[in-house]
């Protein structure tokens, strides 16, 4: 029984929101991030990677960019860029990227829920990764990026938010330029927010999409806040966290796919026939780049040719949710086995390119520093779920969600 609580979000005024919002901290590097708040004060990666203000020797994790992360938060709220509002709300964000249009529904879910699993995941976090977010939190006072949620569709809820946005104007209305269009209304009536209150408690699950490092730092946060606190009740901010839940029909996945620096001594032609064991292997004779177009169906690039694998029957378990994803039949069939690539999370041979980059980039860098080039069909939200579900994990880099959420037009105060 899923628990959604409205709050009171701090946000930007409006003349400032597409000058404040900014991707996730994590799909970044430092020296990208600089170069993207060039000439732009009011960027948010100012607060979520507030490195950018400091010396570059610095290191990531240094407390120096925790209290600098908080000082530009305060001094953006000092100097009116962003604004509270006065009663506790639910809001909508809605995302349009070409024809794709995802909406959601901005609310703060319960770190109880989290802990019972009503809140399921499907990935591992760091440990580094997820102390850094939790000092973040912690020393901010707040959590400063949604975590990305989905949820099996329910008729009711999507009829009562179309119902609000035909409605109602909307609270900021934007492009960023990267294209993605962002749409945000404030739902400030009680019977509403009562009514998706009641709604949601009748969902059995929730699915965390993106965002287990920050979903799993603002739990450790909450958890030891009430450690902290003797008069402790539950109803205190830091119970609950920032997330933004889209119905299962809307949240868009593109391919994750994979580049190898070499094949492991092997000649091309005596790769070529190690794949037949498990693998259909036929040269593409279609136009451009091979686009898989079907499940356990892989494109591959390989010394400025284009082939089509097709995973053989019985060379996976058909009934087993992790090992039938098509990453887990590349990489227990070809990248572990053939290029010698037992664990892709550490191994400096791999690399991962999101499938927003386009397969003309796999090309470019087999053309440079790699070798060979895999694209993939994508993971569908169905297989998360069923992964979630058995309470198994995902392998690395299996999801590529897109648009991805902004962060800096919701804040969560923790006090």
């Amino acid at each position: 029984m899923a628990v959604i609580r409205p709050f009171r979000a701090l946000r930007p005024i409006p003349a400032l929101v597409d000058k404040v919002a900014a991707l996730p901290y994590d799909v970044m590097s430092s020296a990208e991030a600089r170069e993207m708040v060039r000439d732009n004060p009011y960027s948010f990666l100012h607060v979520d990677k507030a490195e950018i203000d400091l010396d570059e020797s610095i290191d990531l994790y240094d407390e120096r960019v925790y209290a600098k992360a908080k000082s530009n938060l305060d001094k953006m709220v000092a100097e009116g860029v962003f604004i509270q509002d006065q009663a506790a709300c639910l809001y909508i964000y809605r995302q349009k990227r070409g024809q794709h249009i995802q909406t959601g529904l901005v609310a703060c879910l319960s770190i109880d829920d989290y802990l019972n699993d009503v809140i399921k995941k499907h990935e591992l976090t760091r440990a580094d990764k997820e102390q850094d977010r939790i000092r973040h939190v912690d020393i901010c006072d707040a959590q400063t990026g949604p975590i990305f949620i989905t949820y099996r569709s329910q008729e009711q809820i999507d009829s009562i938010i179309e119902g609000w946005i035909a409605r109602h104007q909307a609270l900021y209305d934007f492009v960023s330029k990267d294209g993605i269009g962002h749409t945000v209304w404030i739902i400030d009536q009680d019977e509403v927010i009562n009514s998706l209150q009641g709604l949601f408690s009748h969902i059995d699950s929730l699915y965390i999409a993106d965002g287990h490092h920050r979903s799993a730092s603002a739990v450790q946060v909450g958890l030891q806040r009430r450690a902290d606190n003797p008069d402790h009740t539950g109803q205190e901010e830091y119970n609950y966290f920032l997330a933004v839940l889209f119905p299962d029909h809307d949240p868009c996945i593109m391919g994750y796919n994979r580049l190898v620096r070499d094949l492991n001594d092997h000649t091309p032609d005596d790769f070529i026939k190690l794949l037949k064991k498990d693998f259909e292997v036929q040269p593409y004779s279609g136009e451009g780049p091979c686009q898989p177009q079907a499940p356990k169906t892989f494109g591959m690039y390989l010394e400025g040719k284009w082939y089509v694998l097709k995973a053989r029957p019985g060379s996976y378990d058909a009934d087993d949710p992790v090992a039938r994803l098509d990453v887990s039949i590349l990489q227990n069939n070809l990248l572990g086995p053939i290029l010698g690539i037992t664990n892709p999370r550490t191994d400096k041979r791999i690399d991962f390119v999101g499938g927003v980059r386009g397969l003309r980039e796999l090309e470019n860098r087999v053309d440079q520093d790699m070798t060979i080039a895999f694209a993939m069909y994508p993971t569908t939200i169905a297989d998360l779920m069923a992964i979630s579900d058995a309470g198994k994990i995902m392998p690395p880099k299996s999801t590529w969600f897109e648009p991805k959420l902004r962060s800096g037009i919701f804040i969560h105060k923790l006090t």
